[in-house]
């Protein structure tokens, strides 16, 4: 007889599979400088970070869509950040939701948006209904860095590789990362 929340259970499944859990970087690491960190020492189950820098997202035909101080970094082992904006400093007059859904094992169903200019392009996402461990996003959405300019503190973000995925690579965070070539076992 199985014990625990379907959430555990999942959890508990997930984690016989692992590799890499943040508690060692692998050899293949890159080396971290000064001000860096690297993504092989994030966690695994993620970890939820307060973010007090500026982060912007904007669109060139939009203009601005979100501005906060009030930030969270998803940190999870092999991933560049993923930066979670407060719906209450994002212009939602903008966005319409866009079709479609997708599931983490972590943070549950997650929602798709786009600009209401072009909805045919999914730009974010959000988990309007977060598993209990991850209830600090129930009112957040994050961004594609690839769709749209994101910046932290004034440097533009990079995509993460892959397409699917929307970590927010900056100079301050080393990989290699998930998403990248030959990745797909990570």
């Amino acid at each position: 007889m199985s014990t625990g929340s379907p959430e555990d259970r999942r959890l508990s499944a997930a984690r016989r599979t692992w590799t890499n859990t943040g508690d060692a970087r692998p050899p293949f690491a890159d080396p971290v400088g000064d001000g860096q960190e690297s993504v092989w020492d994030y966690p695994r189950p993620p970890a939820i970070v307060e973010d007090q820098r500026v982060v912007e997202v904007a669109d060139p035909a939009a203009g601005v869509i979100a501005r906060t101080t009030q930030a969270v970094r998803i940190l999870e082992t092999a991933s560049p950040p993923t930066f979670y904006l407060p719906w209450a400093d994002v212009d939602r007059s903008r966005l319409v939701v866009a079709p479609g859904t997708s599931f983490c094992e972590w943070k549950g169903s997650a929602r798709y948006f786009a600009l209401r200019s072009a909805p045919g392009e999914v730009i974010g996402w959000d988990y309007p209904e977060p598993t209990s461990t991850y209830a600090a996003l129930a009112d957040r959405v994050s961004f594609y860095p690839g769709r749209v300019a994101c910046t932290v503190d004034g440097e533009r973000v990079r995509p993460q590789a892959g397409g699917f995925y929307g970590g927010w690579v900056t100079d301050e965070v080393v990989g290699p990362f998930k998403g990248d070539p030959g990745t797909s076992g990570w």
